[in-house]
């Protein structure tokens, strides 16, 4: 199998690996990205354990919140420009609003009535697009509640009241003082914007990535050479410190990293005035898992003075 120039550049954004070490991994995995990846962090070459969601696409992630209730939104743009557009972030806050009343499900808030209009949200950003001048689509939507408690919010490189390049939504359950729970859940919102959790607990982390982080762990503990039995106590370990960096309440709290988020929280309910649990968060990072096509703009240039 043929390795292209595209492919090792590729695999060396997402690992820091060389260039000559890229392209054997490819051609040990028969061009697979993500085995490549693995196959470089179980020889201990890759230098990024963790795959970076290249930030691909433009817009606004807004944020609309209610009493005990939140949502959070994305929509998307081709530019910058068009997110600072007014009417662009007109659009962004009135689909957050409908997103809340639609228990921040995207495809019911697509299908549903735009806010003094006729038309639907999906209907409505279709319009804008000739309006604006510029493509646009309504991406994703979530929502979290509480019975009792409070949902804490932060927007990240605020563009405007509610809208920005990054959402956090923090649900903390609570029968306590709902102002001293609201501070404590916009740090731990702001906490989750900066760690970037993958589960509230070890239980909730999806068993194929815990299956994919054992076989690393083993194959490369099993290069030491030692006994089985060690191995086995060395891949608990690593699988323990791979949940101190992955699981929001294992984490250490960013305000104060002498603690983790769990025993912060433990620490908040004496100003909260009663027992608190974070029962869920959301986290909508502006154009994640989106690829966007880049242009050789010298290429261009050199292919258009050839013809």
């Amino acid at each position: 199998m043929t390795i292209s120039a595209t492919q090792v550049k590729e695999l060396r954004e997402l690992t820091g690996a060389g260039m000559m070490d890229c392209k054997a991994a490819l051609a040990a995995t028969n061009g697979d990205m993500d085995a490549a990846v693995d196959w470089l962090r179980k020889k201990g070459i890759s230098k990024a354990d963790k795959k970076a969601g290249r930030t691909a696409a433009e817009g606004l992630i807004g944020i609309d919140s209610g009493l005990r209730e939140a949502a959070v939104v994305e929509v998307n743009s081709e530019t910058d420009f068009v997110a600072r557009n007014d009417a662009f972030q007109e659009i962004v806050r009135n689909v957050a609003k409908v997103a809340l009343a639609h228990d921040g499900d995207t495809a019911k808030t697509a299908a549903a009535k735009y806010p003094h209009s006729d038309k639907s949200v999906a209907e409505t950003i279709k319009d804008a697009v000739g309006t604006i001048g510029e493509n646009m689509s309504f991406r994703r939507a979530a929502k979290l509640s509480v019975p009792a408690g409070i949902v804490a919010t932060y927007i990240h490189n605020a563009a405007a009241e509610g809208l920005g390049k990054m959402g956090v939504l923090v649900a903390l359950e609570t029968s306590g003082n709902a102002d001293a729970a609201r501070a404590f859940g916009r740090q731990v919102a702001m906490h989750v914007a900066a760690a970037n959790p993958l589960a509230l607990t070890a239980e909730e982390i999806d068993p194929a990535v815990i299956a994919r982080e054992k076989d690393i762990f083993s194959d490369q503990a099993r290069q030491s050479g030692k006994p089985e039995a060690i191995i086995e106590k060395m891949v608990e370990g690593r699988l323990r410190k791979f949940y101190e960096e992955v699981v929001l309440l294992k984490q250490a709290f960013v305000l104060n990293p002498d603690l983790t988020v769990e025993k912060a929280l433990k620490e908040a309910e004496k100003e909260i005035g009663a027992a608190a649990k974070i029962t869920g968060f959301v986290r909508f990072a502006l154009g994640e898992g989106i690829e966007k096509e880049t242009t050789d703009f010298a290429a261009e240039v050199a292919a258009v003075a050839k013809k």
